[in-house]
């Protein structure tokens, strides 16, 4: 008989720990787990709930941040550098700043814990945020690139958060604790497009160009979230994670294992990483891509900033605004459910929003789609790759994805505008549409093991 859904997809998919139980390094729920003078009250509870609390604001914050510029980002790069094939680079350099910038601040995180790394990587967002100001007001291209590069440290910092919230989670609620962060980041983000205009407007007697407004304003917010960290996230979650390691009696690791090689070592040893890796790279590449150039199509059709500003508030809001669904999905029907829905929801994106032509509520359905099918692969990705390796390679592992999932996103954010130029906005989406296939290859092929495997274990 064929199985059931919730029979194929209650396998767990950590090939080394399963979500139900500890996985090497994880500290289950208890008090008896909890020295007496290790933590506040000796409350893991406690400390998890402040922690999330910090992350939470900090989100809402960096999603403000990055959401009121991202929209016109593309505008303002073919303002400057006088064609539409250079305008998804502004994006794509922010991309790749965030893929270089990853491996630093997860060094630094595995380092000094997740609050020097957090803060840190706000600063970094809020100079490069002056940077594409001083950029835009010069007309100077290269340094507007290097601006938007150093802007995407603010997008590693929000990418991070995630983990800083699983750091301390049980492991059969990773997912949803990963998803609650994920999901703050809605209100700063949906917000942030819509004030992209009246933040233009501000600056209007400074003799900074109107585009490049937005970045001004989300320096200074950057500096905020910041603040927050340093003032919130305490006690550092990573820290005391390997504290409470320690104090269990698992093994820590020592500090090579914190390191890149470590970190490829632990995804080489795990099939469930890979699959996890390719899921949210692929997730991530296709969102980027068709993203960055929908404000200039929707442009070229007519659209106004104030529709533009609509249409990306609204794929915002399906990136981070369902991502509690997807989290509870992912903790109680397993991962690799969850990563191929997301497939779906991508596939279905990128055709409404290729066959669109002109038609802005299609645009708009299909930009939501986009966003909501990389909501599930980041959250059911994030999860899955969190409990498929131990805990002393975490930090490294998880710098890695953002370093691959970013680096690939880059390239296609860079390539997308060529695409357009070429061949249009329709076969930019059929091109985005066939990264899938090996996304869906992979986590169909690790379902179709884990079912074998769950098969023979109830025989």
């Amino acid at each position: 008989m064929a199985a059931t859904l919730r029979d194929v997809t209650d396998i767990r998919d950590s090939a080394d720990a399963p979500a139900t139980s500890d996985g090497p390094g994880d500290i289950p729920d208890g008090p008896g787990n909890v020295p007496d003078g290790l933590l506040p009250g000796g409350d893991l509870r406690a400390v998890r709930r402040r922690i999330q609390n910090a992350l939470v604001v900090s989100q809402i914050l960096g999603g403000l941040g990055v959401a009121t510029a991202v929209a016109l980002a593309p505008v303002l790069a073919e303002a400057i550098g006088g064609s539409e094939a250079v305008a998804g680079l502004a994006s794509t350099s922010s991309v790749i700043g965030t893929a270089l910038l990853s491996l630093p601040f997860a060094a630094l995180m595995a380092r000094r814990g997740r609050r020097v790394g957090l803060v840190t990587a706000y600063a970094v967002a809020a100079v490069g945020g002056l940077v594409v100001v001083a950029a835009a007001t010069a007309g100077n291209f290269p340094l507007l690139l290097v601006g938007m590069a150093a802007f995407g440290a603010g997008t590693s910092a929000n990418l991070q958060a995630r983990f800083a919230a699983a750091d301390l989670a049980e492991p059969a609620h990773r997912a949803r604790a990963i998803s609650t962060v994920v999901w703050a980041t809605t209100i700063g983000a949906v917000l942030g497009p819509n004030i992209a205009a009246p933040a233009g407007r501000s600056v209007a007697g400074l003799g900074v160009p109107e585009a490049a407004g937005p970045f001004l304003w989300g320096a200074g917010v950057f500096l905020v979230a910041g603040l927050v960290m340093q003032v919130m996230l305490r006690p550092d979650p990573l820290l005391t994670a390997r504290a409470l390691a320690r104090a269990s009696g698992a093994e820590e690791g020592s500090g090579a294992e914190r390191s890149l090689r470590a970190g490829l070592a632990a995804v080489a040893a795990s099939p469930s990483a890979r699959v996890a890796l390719t899921a949210i790279a692929g997730s991530h590449t296709v969102m980027v891509s068709v993203m960055v150039m929908t404000p200039v199509d929707l442009g070229g059709h007519g659209a106004g900033v104030q529709l533009i500003g609509l249409v990306i508030s609204g794929h915002i809001l399906g990136m981070y605004a369902f991502s509690p669904v997807m989290g509870a999905l992912a903790d109680r029907v397993g991962r690799l459910g969850v990563l191929l829905t997301g497939v779906a929801l991508l596939a279905c994106a990128t055709a409404l929003a290729g066959t669109a032509n002109g038609h802005h509520a299609q645009s708009a359905a299909g930009l939501f789609l986009l966003g909501l099918g990389w909501s599930a692969g980041l959250v059911a990705g994030s999860a899955l790759l969190t409990d498929s390796v131990p805990q002393p390679a975490r930090a490294a592992v998880q710098g890695l994805s953002d370093l691959i999932m970013n680096s690939a996103a880059g390239i296609g954010g860079a390539l997308s505008g060529l695409v357009v130029a070429q061949a249009g906005y329709g076969w930019l989406n059929v091109l985005a549409a066939a990264l899938l296939v090996p996304v869906a290859v992979l986590t169909l092929l690790s379902l179709t093991r884990r079912r074998k495997v769950t098969a023979r274990q109830r025989q």
